[in-house]
């Protein structure tokens, strides 16, 4: 019965200490101290990585090879880039 009692207590001890680590290897870690600037360079970046993604599939027809859903992206995140 002491050993169990024991083997608890050091259980407990141990999540104790490294309950920070358990939680995060367990659940998403959130961005700390995500500033405005942050934010809204890490959303333009996003949308400069699609409209590249985008413009990689135009061949030699140009806009021609693109499809219709594309073109509309491509002109919605153009006039969000400006």
């Amino acid at each position: 019965m002491n050993t169990i009692l024991i083997l608890l207590a050091v259980a407990v001890i141990f999540i104790y200490f490294f309950r920070k680590d358990i939680t995060e290897k367990f659940s998403p870690t959130k961005e700390k101290n995500y500033t405005i600037d942050d934010q809204y360079n890490s959303e333009r970046k996003d949308r400069e990585d699609e409209v590249d993604k985008i413009l990689s599939k135009m061949g030699p027809n140009g806009l021609k090879d693109l499809s219709p859903e594309d073109k509309k992206r491509l002109d919605e995140l153009s006039k969000k880039i400006k």
